[in-house]
C-alpha cells in the first residue's frame, strides 16, 4: 500500500495521531505559560526591587553621611542587602549601562539619592546587569553602591503543580481519545470479520448518539447483504433445480437420434450445461460462507489420503514434507480447495506436485505443475469467476471458469490465503497458506 509522505511521517492509528495532536497541544500551552509566568514574575520583582531601592537607598545614605567617619565602617554591613552593599571608596570604573534592567537600576539610584548627592551610576565590565552607584557625601568622601541584581527565584512547587496538571490533563485527554476511537475500532473489527461467511456478530448499539446510528446502520447492512447473498443462493438453486428437468428430458431426446456424431455433439453440450449449473450454484453458496464449524485436524493425513486417492486413480500427483502438527480449520472446505488445485494442475499442467511445511506460524502447501504457466498481468485475473485464459487453457478442457474462483472464496472463508505465481523452471505454483488464527497446537 502506498502513502503519501506525509501520511509516511505519522502513526498509522487514529488514537495515536489525536494523542500526539492534543498532547502536543497541551504541552505547547504548559510552556508558553512557564514562560508567561516567570516572565510576569520577574517584572513584578523587578519593580518591587526598584520601588524598595529608591527608598531603602536614600535612607541608608542620609545615615552614613550623618555619621562621623570613623563609625561609618561598621554600619556597612548592617546597611548591606541580599541584592546590593555598601563600600567605602571610588568603586570599579565601568561603562555606561546598556541593558534595560542596569539602565533602570542607574536611574533608580539618581533619583533616589541625586536630589541631594552628586552621584553616577556605571555598568561593571564583565557582569550583565551589574551596576555601581559613586556617590559623594557632604564632607567630600566617597561612598559605592554595588548593585548586583539576583536570579529570579521560581518556586519548587510552581514546576510540579505544571508538571500534575499536564498530567491529569493528559490523562483526561487520553480518555476522551479512547472513548471517541474505540468505537471506530470496534467498527473496523466488525467490517474485518464480515468475510464470506457473512456472520459477522453485530455491534452493540449503546453509547452517543453518533455511534448508535453507525452501528445500527453498519448491523443493517450486514443483514441486508446476507439477505441478497442467501437470495442469490435461491435464485440459482431454483434455475439449477428447473434446469435438470428440461436438460433430462433433451438427453433423452438424444439418445433417440440415428445421428450418431450429433447425439454426441448434443450430449457433450448437456453435460456443459449441467456441469456449469452446479459450478455455480457451487460458487453462489460459497460467497455466502462455509457454515462447516472448524475442527482440530491432522493435515497430513488429510492431505496424504487425498494424493493416494488420485495415485488409485492413476493420476501423477505427488505427496512432498509434512506439519507434524494439529491445525484447527474446515476440513471439507480445506479437501474442496485443495482438490481444485490439484484438479486446475492436473488439467492445464499435466501434473501435480504437493508440498507441506510448517513455515514459522503458519501450514504453507504448494500444488505445482509443468503447464505453460499463465502470464503475469492475468495472474489474479484467474481468480475471477467464468474468467478462462486462451491458449492451452482453453474451453476443450472442459472447465467452466470457477474452480479458482470458488477455491479463493472457501480459502477466504477459512482465513488462508491463496496465491499463484509462475515457476521459474516452468508452470504454475499455487501455495495456499494457513494464517495464524488458523493454527494451533502440536500434535501429541
Amino acid at each position: 500500500m502506498t502513502t503519501t509522505p506525509t501520511g509516511a511521517r505519522w502513526p498509522r492509528t487514529m488514537f495515536t495521531r489525536l494523542s500526539l495532536v492534543f498532547l502536543g497541544g497541551l504541552l505547547l500551552a504548559h510552556g508558553l505559560t512557564y514562560v508567561l509566568i516567570v516572565r510576569e514574575r520577574g517584572a513584578a520583582t523587578t519593580d518591587m526591587m526598584l520601588g524598595y531601592l529608591e527608598k531603602d537607598v536614600a535612607s541608608s545614605v542620609a545615615l552614613l553621611d550623618r555619621l562621623p567617619a570613623a563609625e561609618r565602617p561598621t554600619w556597612l554591613p548592617r546597611l548591606a542587602r541580599r541584592t546590593y552593599q555598601f563600600e567605602l571608596g571610588q568603586g570599579l570604573a565601568g561603562g555606561v549601562p546598556d541593558t534595560e534592567l542596569s539602565r533602570r537600576i542607574a536611574a533608580a539610584f539618581v533619583d533616589a539619592i541625586g536630589q541631594h548627592y552628586s552621584v553616577t551610576a556605571s555598568k561593571v565590565p564583565g557582569s550583565r546587569d551589574r551596576v555601581q552607584a559613586h556617590v559623594t557625601l557632604h564632607d567630600g568622601s566617597a561612598l559605592t553602591i554595588d548593585m548586583i541584581p539576583a536570579p529570579l527565584p521560581i518556586p519548587a512547587w510552581l514546576p510540579l503543580l505544571l508538571l500534575a496538571q499536564l498530567l491529569l490533563i493528559a490523562a483526561a485527554v487520553w480518555l476522551g481519545v479512547r472513548l471517541v476511537t474505540q468505537p471506530l475500532e470496534k467498527l473496523a473489527a466488525a467490517a474485518d470479520t464480515l468475510g464470506p461467511d457473512l456472520k459477522a456478530v453485530a455491534l452493540p448499539e449503546t453509547g452517543p448518539s453518533e455511534v448508535i446510528r453507525a452501528a445500527r446502520a453498519f448491523n443493517a447492512m450486514q443483514t441486508r447483504i446476507a439477505q441478497y447473498m442467501a437470495e442469490r443462493v435461491q435464485i440459482l438453486a431454483a434455475i439449477s433445480h428447473d434446469l435438470q428437468t428440461p436438460i433430462t428430458r433433451m438427453r433423452v431426446r438424444a439418445d433417440l437420434l440415428d445421428d450418431t456424431d450429433l447425439r454426441d455433439k448434443l450430449n457433450k453440450d448437456l453435460t456443459e450445461m449441467q456441469s456449469l449449473v452446479k459450478e455455480g450454484v457451487t460458487y453462489a453458496r460459497t460467497l455466502q460462507g462455509v457454515n462447516e464449524p472448524p475442527v482440530r485436524i491432522d493435515p497430513d493425513a488429510l492431505l496424504s489420503s487425498m494424493v493416494y486417492d488420485y495415485q488409485d486413480a492413476g493420476q501423477p500427483v505427488t505427496l512432498a514434507g509434512h506439519v507434524g502438527a494439529k491445525v484447527i480449520t474446515r476440513p471439507q472446505a480445506l479437501k474442496r480447495v485443495l482438490g481444485n488445485l490439484i484438479d486446475n494442475a492436473l488439467k492445464y499442467g499435466g501434473n501435480a506436485d504437493v508440498t507441506v511445511a510448517l513455515d514459522g506460524a503458519d501450514v504453507l502447501v504448494s500444488v505445482c505443475d509443468n503447464g505453460p504457466g499463465i502470464p503475469a498481468d492475468q495472474l489474479e485475473a484467474v481468480f475471477q469467476p467464468f474468467f478462462r485464459l486462451e491458449g492451452s487453457r482453453n474451453r476443450e478442457t472442459g472447465g467452466t471458469g470457477l474452480g479458482l474462483a470458488i477455491a479463493r472464496q472457501l480459502s477466504q472463508a477459512m482465513n488462508a490465503v491463496l496465491t499463484l505465481q509462475n515457476r521459474p523452471e516452468g508452470g504454475v505454483e499455487a501455495r495456499l497458506r494457513f494464517t495464524a488464527d488458523n493454527h494451533s497446537c502440536p500434535s501429541g
